[in-house]
């Protein structure tokens, strides 16, 4: 493969995962008891939040994988998943490895939720809230893809996903409740759903006895 496309690819693919992995912290932060995002229910959001968190993460290991194959600079594989290991911007290259494990620590434990536990689950979860600035770090300090700090129309994008992000970590602030997050709402739609059935079985005997007497 050319390395223009590359090194092109490369760039292209770590700003879309910028932007996703922002919409997914606004979702996270949005998702709250009693408040609904216009014109999706509550369980529609949490559908979208996990979509584009599963798209974000994609476009993530393309970015990786390019970064790896570029012959522009020189990162090993090793360097992407163990921080600071880098012969190339060794801190920044690092940020951007803290950030990968934090993300592969919520997938994992995403995928084996069954076996480690909600409470468990939901607290490496939340690694995801602190691989965010991690990220946002790596990308202004690398995003120009020459060694060098973002500039340019990519740096003002990156400056409004964060100002988007603290608009919606203020307002869950500003509102002084407790809100659910995206793994509180899934965990306890079965049991809403169970309850459900069980008040509609309730319902259902109480009316043949009452037509029975």
């Amino acid at each position: 493969m050319d390395s223009a496309v590359i090194w092109y690819t490369g760039q292209a693919t770590g700003i879309v995962t910028l932007v996703l992995f922002s919409l997914v912290m606004v979702l996270g932060i949005s998702v709250r008891r009693q408040v609904r995002l216009p014109g999706l229910p509550r369980l529609a959001a949490v559908a979208l939040h996990r979509s584009i968190s599963l798209l974000a993460v994609a476009f993530l290991a393309v970015h990786i994988l390019t970064a790896v194959i570029d012959s522009y600079v020189d990162i090993s594989l090793l360097a992407v998943v163990v921080p600071f290991s880098s012969s190339y911007e060794p801190l920044w290259i690092g940020l951007g490895a803290v950030a990968l494990d934090l993300i592969l620590a919520v997938v994992i434990t995403s995928l084996l939720r069954a076996r480690i536990g909600r409470r468990t689950w939901r607290a490496v979860h939340w690694l995801a809230y602190a691989c965010w600035p991690v990220a946002i770090v790596h990308g202004i300090t690398l995003g120009s893809g020459t060694g060098h700090p973002m500039t340019g129309w990519p740096l003002w994008l990156t400056i409004a996903c964060v100002a988007v992000v603290l608009a919606a970590v203020a307002q869950r602030v500003a509102t002084g409740r407790r809100a659910l997050t995206p793994a509180d709402i899934l965990a306890a739609a079965p049991a809403r759903s169970a309850a459900a059935r069980e008040y509609a079985t309730s319902a259902s005997v109480g009316t043949h006895e009452g037509v029975r007497r």
